[in-house]
């Protein structure tokens, strides 16, 4: 069996599919079920068993000689709470306790790490693991994920193989359930279709002209092609960079959506809100040779690729991955 956790959020549940097109069909997909506006992920997926968040350590207390895989992707994910009793919570002591599961029972584990522990960048995006002390992140959400990547370093006991993966801006089909932390090409997607236009973020950096902000954008089909690589793959334990390792504006991503949906280009620009300006990243970009670096060597989409693919084929006729 291969237990998937936050399985029917966004990354998660298009993993899950991902393990059905590779044959892999016991799945167990761990979350908090209770929150029905996730449902549809998972519809029509092979699953084995669904099993509660709350409820997991002791199912894999009494199952875990039949497990061959962990994924650990839940996750409480929004940076814009700020109650850091939260994620001291669902991020960081929850995943202390399925590392330590991991040792007991010789697991091997996946974790999602995130680009949010880089911050302002002062360090840049080197998946260096001498400098995650180092780092300092913006938001409580990436110093959970931060503080986890560094109490993972510090342990003595650890899975015979383990990765945490530093996922940059991940966008794809699953994701609409995320509201307002739901990719740019979402919001642009349903801007552009309800009102003929699209909105973006006016910048308050004079570096950065409007629209010029970067970001590394990542498909989710590469995302979960990279979980399965190392599900496969089993050495090399580490943390990783998880992007697509070039940065890219978001005025390119705007017009490659406008393009997707052949649609006239009206753009305009309004302030960046307060609560989260001051802790605006302008620039993310992976440096991937880690990962290229013990074998993964599958290009990854464009980020032209990756929205024709998403607008045209998922959210144009309403459908999953």
């Amino acid at each position: 069996m291969i237990i998937v956790t936050g399985a029917a959020g966004f990354i998660a549940s298009c993993l899950v599919s991902r393990l059905n097109q590779a044959n892999f069909n016991d799945i167990v997909v761990v979350d908090n079920f209770s929150i029905s506006k996730k449902e549809r992920n998972l519809q029509g997926k092979k699953i084995k068993e669904f099993v509660d968040r709350d409820g997991f350590f002791e199912w894999l207390d009494e199952n875990y000689e039949e497990v061959e895989f962990i994924f650990h992707l839940g996750a409480r994910t929004d940076t814009t709470e700020f109650n850091k009793d939260v994620f001291d919570l669902l991020n960081l002591d929850y995943s202390k306790k399925v590392w330590n599961a991991c040792c007991e029972y010789q697991i091997p584990l996946v974790y999602a790490s995130s680009a949010a522990t880089y911050g302002a960048g002062a360090l840049g995006y080197d998946d260096d693991e001498a400098i995650i002390p180092l780092l300092k992140p913006l938001n409580p959400y990436g110093e959970s994920k931060n503080d986890f990547d560094i109490w993972a370093l510090e342990q003595t006991a650890k899975p015979f193989f383990w990765a945490g993966l530093k996922f940059f801006n991940v966008y794809g089909p699953n994701e609409y359930h995320k509201e307002r932390m739901a990719s740019v090409i979402y919001h642009a997607y349903n801007q552009i279709r309800e009102k003929g236009r699209l909105a973006l973020f006016r910048s308050h950096n004079p570096n950065y002209a409007d629209g010029e902000q970067m970001r590394d954008f990542i498909y989710v089909k590469d995302v979960v092609d990279v979980c399965l690589f190392l599900m496969h793959h089993r050495k090399n334990s580490g943390i990783y960079n998880l992007g697509s390792g070039k940065a890219r504006t978001f005025m390119s991503l705007a017009l490659n959506t406008f393009d997707a949906m052949g649609a006239e280009v009206n753009i305009d620009f309004m302030d960046t809100p307060e609560n989260i300006r001051d802790n605006y990243q302008y620039f993310t970009e992976a440096n991937m040779s880690k990962l290229r670096s013990i074998g993964y060597d599958k290009p990854f989409y464009t980020l032209e690729e990756g929205v024709q693919d998403y607008v045209q084929n998922y959210l144009v006729p309403g459908k999953f991955y």
